[in-house]
């Protein structure tokens, strides 16, 4: 007989369950393919975060300044120096002026930041895409709504709201 972890809290029937271990696994194996495409191209974890938000931030703008990414990382402003120094020699990012703070830099990713991680994610993101196309059309506002508020309820949770 299973028992909860928690005394006093309500049970979790077994699709709670299911759903809710499937969540969890997705999230381990997430981070495990992370770490595996990190090494592969030769990164820490950490670069491979702070590239990945890097090209986020620029697809939403001219790019991200270099506090922005110790913010984001969760890392001081002099580590995240070390760690942009090492994208750069690697050719994955450039500090450019900013376009308003003449003091200021922005790092934006390189034309072989793009070209390096497409090369070595472009598998893995079709089958994930076909994956996706598969969920049936009608199943697809249950479970993005489900797992939005699974991520808001994280972030809560986090503090990064």
């Amino acid at each position: 007989m299973r028992t909860d972890a928690f005394p006093g809290s309500r049970r979790y029937g077994d699709e709670e369950r299911r759903l809710l271990q499937a969540v969890r696994d997705l999230i381990q194996v997430d981070r495990e393919m992370r770490r595996a495409a990190s090494r592969r191209m030769g990164f820490g974890e950490t670069d491979m975060r702070a590239l990945r938000f890097v090209m986020a931030a620029a697809a939403q703008g001219p790019g991200t300044t270099p506090h922005e990414i110790a913010g984001h990382l969760g890392i001081s402003t002099a580590a995240t120096t070390v760690l942009l120094d090492r994208l750069v020699r690697a050719g994955h990012v450039e500090r450019v002026p900013h376009p308003t703070d003449r003091r200021g830099k922005l790092v934006v990713p390189t034309p072989h930041a793009y070209e390096e991680t497409r090369s070595e994610l472009r598998g893995t993101h079709d089958r994930m895409r076909e994956i996706a196309a598969a969920v049936p059309r009608g199943a697809r506002p249950a479970l993005l709504s489900f797992l939005q508020a699974l991520t808001e309820l994280m972030r809560e949770e986090t503090g990064t709201t």
